[in-house]
């Protein structure tokens, strides 16, 4: 079913001038590139929740009062200890902070993690069909201008 819409749209767009095919085949890149961005997006929040994860089993490791550096930037640190290993603070977003067990803080990166990896995952899909869907057009494109050559 899926392949005899995808042959009915090739032969509608085959029907289009060189211009308009030309139109479509940048809007389909268009897409392609926005669907990479959104997947390149991805994949940074969970190496983030990933990377806070693993602070947080850090965290259980270290005993109260260890001395420790503390990033106030990516290259600044001030000297800190540590108070209270049991809870943390976690950002859920849009600048709300929940205070969570060490544990419940896991869980919900963990939560976050496989979340975003199954919007990966349908993301990866899309990517490809989208790119698949530009190949035919290119090729619907090349079969035209090489029509319009040997009609001249």
């Amino acid at each position: 079913m899926a392949s005899e819409q995808a042959k009915a749209v090739m032969e509608e767009i085959g029907r289009l001038s060189v211009e308009q095919i030309r139109q479509v085949k940048e809007q389909i890149d268009s897409e392609v590139a926005l669907v990479q961005d959104s997947i390149s997006n991805i994949r940074t929040a969970a190496a983030r929740f990933e990377s806070a994860s693993k602070a947080l089993h850090n965290l259980t490791v270290h005993p109260a009062g260890k001395q420790l550096l503390v990033p106030l930037t990516a290259s600044l640190y001030v000297p800190g200890k540590l108070d209270n290993v049991d809870k943390v603070l976690v950002d859920v977003g849009t600048g709300y902070y929940v205070e969570k067990s060490v544990e419940a803080g896991k869980q919900y990166c963990e939560r976050k993690i496989n979340f975003l990896k199954a919007n990966n995952d349908k993301l990866v899909q899309v990517a490809a069909e989208k790119r698949s869907a530009a190949e035919q057009v290119t090729a619907v494109l090349q079969a035209k201008l090489k029509q319009s050559i040997v009609s001249k």
